[in-house]
């Protein structure tokens, strides 16, 4: 039973059978302990909700019925995921946001195919419903930090695991400040066994390269969003891409700010449009051993 989990005033109401004015009110009379999110939603603690039930507010007969019906398995299709983070990213609420990218991570959901299909068109999302004035852009600018903040939360996870794969440097070039999809690009490789240096938004390209003669990694990763001048930036881009090929470092390219035209004058030695692709190249420069999935049955080999 996870006692940590979070529900709504609404859901409160319904479980027990009155109006979400008296669930309002025992909040506000201190009855019962809510979080309120950064969107001014009241959220129940399971816990605590459990404790009203012993003290007999709630039948107690009801209690095992109530938990059972509070700890519903996590979504796993990427569509619900989806329309429930952005439903806590609009809401400002972080810690729905990051029971739900905890909640796919454990049920066996790879990090490519969450950032993907859950993360990616959530953000799609949150923009165009600021674009065409359904939220304001502060709603915007909130959603984009609970996503940052659940985002380093899961990724705390994978850097707690032992990795013992090649170095990895990355981030996004100097004027871009845009720190998501390093982030989740930094993920990706945590999750298939590289160890990892990311040095996030706004980093000169000189930088980078000196950063690849000094700690000598396998891999650089470039995510970007923005260019502030096009051609300063191609021209430092093709003194990085030396120092990377005298030194035997693979780099990878993506983002937004990538057009057609753009990558045409640059060499790499991988681009990808998803997450899902980097994943898999970075799979073939190094090949973590790593257990089955959860719900995998074992391969022969692997089972010995």
């Amino acid at each position: 039973m996870n006692e940590s989990h979070y529900i709504s005033t609404t859901d409160v109401s319904k479980l027990l059978d009155v109006s979400v004015t008296t669930v309002k009110r025992w909040v506000d009379d201190g009855v019962l302990p809510a979080h309120k999110t950064v969107g001014g939603h009241r959220k129940i603690l399971l816990a605590d909700l459990l404790r009203l039930a012993q003290l007999g507010i709630v039948p107690s007969a009801r209690i095992e019925d109530l938990a059972g019906r509070l700890t519903p398995a996590p979504a796993t299709d990427p569509a619900t995921l989806s329309a429930q983070y952005l439903r806590a990213l609009c809401d400002g609420d972080a810690t729905a946001a990051h029971t739900l990218l905890q909640g796919a991570c454990h049920a066996g959901l790879p990090i490519e195919k969450i950032a993907d299909e859950v993360v990616a068109p959530t953000m799609r999302a949150l923009g165009h419903q600021w674009a065409t004035g359904a939220i304001d852009v502060y709603q915007e600018h909130l959603g984009t930090s609970v996503c940052l903040t659940a985002l380093k939360e899961l990724k705390t996870r994978l850097a707690g695991k032992e990795n013992d794969g090649p170095l990895a440097i990355g981030g996004c070039p100097e004027h871009d400040h845009y720190r998501i999809a390093s982030l989740l690009a930094e993920m990706v490789l945590l999750d298939n066994g590289w160890r990892t240096r990311n040095f996030s938004g706004h980093t000169p390209l000189l930088s980078f390269a000196r950063a690849i003669v000094d700690l000598k990694p396998r891999l650089l990763w470039l995510s970007m969003s923005y260019f502030q001048d096009v051609e300063r930036f191609l021209a430092e881009y093709r003194e990085l891409y030396r120092v990377a090929e005298e030194n035997g470092v693979a780099v990878a390219v993506g983002g937004l700010a990538l057009t057609d035209s753009i990558r045409a004058r640059m060499p790499y030695t991988f681009y990808g449009d998803t997450l899902s692709h980097f994943a898999a190249f970075a799979r073939s420069l190094h090949r973590p051993v790593r257990p089955p999935r959860r719900g995998r049955p074992p391969l022969r080999s692997e089972a010995g």
